[in-house]
């Protein structure tokens, strides 16, 4: 055996086992891209595919040995197939993060050029716009957006309480960074998902004031149904009440079913209301069940009573 035909033969082993751990990596599947910088050429390629070593997942992009790939690999598939710029994203990116449940059905993928849309053939939803360095992160290998991106391009496709779920889950984890989440906003100009990030900013930036279960579940509640902030846990005439808003002299005093089994502090909440009443405070009870059963009719009433003159009242 000649020196040309070794070194010949160790290529090609080197060149194997580089496809072999690339493919580890990347869940079974690689790109036209990546093969052609190993050094296999097009007619390798054609020969591969012939002997069914490699299998067309998408346009340029191939699973190593079998057919069938795990969601893992799918997302790696869908990463690959729009170039090296492109990143997992939106809702797909809040899975691989944790911030979600997996999605079954279509991937998310935001590439900074051509169409954006469903991608039929491919399963996979494009995505386009501008990825600043920042945006880019990686999450076992995979180029991903970055948990501030994530959220912020998640504003744009899911409801304000699935929103605040995942804030609070990213918040939870360890993940949630308002810094990066401010520079995200900053560069949105123009984005829907502008007004509920800043939002949840808001929230996150202002202090801890609620003191029960039912006082998170008012304020949450007020949120998603765009009411004023208010203010919890203050002092009015010398007695705590639960929220209020100042400027509107209106007080809530949330009420759990424990609340009214006991008949002594029923009549002491009756005698407070009176009293805050004559002194031009107007008081609303909502109990835990109105506040989840009837919420339509709470956030009106709420509504109407915060547009009113107090003065009149």
């Amino acid at each position: 055996m000649t020196p040309k035909t070794q070194t010949r033969q160790r290529s090609g082993r080197e060149r194997e086992r580089d496809l072999a751990r690339l493919a580890t990596r990347q869940h079974g599947v690689v790109a036209r891209r990546q093969l052609l910088a190993f050094g296999f050429g097009d007619e390798a390629i054609k020969l591969r595919l012939d002997a069914m070593r490699l299998h067309a997942v998408h346009r340029e992009v191939f699973a190593v040995g079998h057919s069938r790939i795990a969601e893992a690999g799918r997302r790696w598939a869908a990463a690959l197939a729009y170039g090296d710029e492109a990143l997992l994203s939106h809702r797909s990116a809040a899975a691989l993060w944790g911030l979600t449940r997996q999605r079954p059905g279509l991937i998310d993928i935001t590439a900074p050029l051509g169409r954006q849309g469903v991608d039929r053939r491919a399963g996979i939803f494009v995505h386009r716009g501008r990825l600043h360095p920042e945006d880019r992160a990686e999450r076992g290998g995979l180029p991903v957006t970055t948990v501030a991106r994530t959220l912020f391009d998640m504003a744009e496709f899911v409801a304000l309480t699935q929103l605040e779920s995942a804030w609070e889950e990213a918040n939870r984890l360890g993940l949630l960074d308002l810094r990066a989440m401010e520079r995200v906003v900053e560069r949105g100009y123009g984005r829907r998902a502008l007004r509920p990030t800043r939002r949840l900013l808001a929230e996150a930036r202002a202090p801890e004031t609620t003191r029960s279960p039912l006082e998170d579940d008012f304020a949450r509640f007020c949120r998603t149904h765009e009411l004023p902030p208010p203010v919890f846990n203050t002092t009015v005439l010398g007695r705590e009440v639960d929220a209020q808003w100042p400027d509107r002299r209106l007080i809530v005093e949330l009420d759990g079913f424990a609340y009214h089994r006991h008949r002594a502090a029923f009549e002491r909440d009756r005698a407070r209301d009176a009293a805050l009443q004559v002194a031009g405070y107007r008081t609303i009870r909502i109990t835990h069940r109105r506040l989840h059963s009837e919420t339509s009719t709470v956030a009106g009433e709420l509504r109407h009573l915060l547009a009113a003159n107090p003065e009149s009242s």
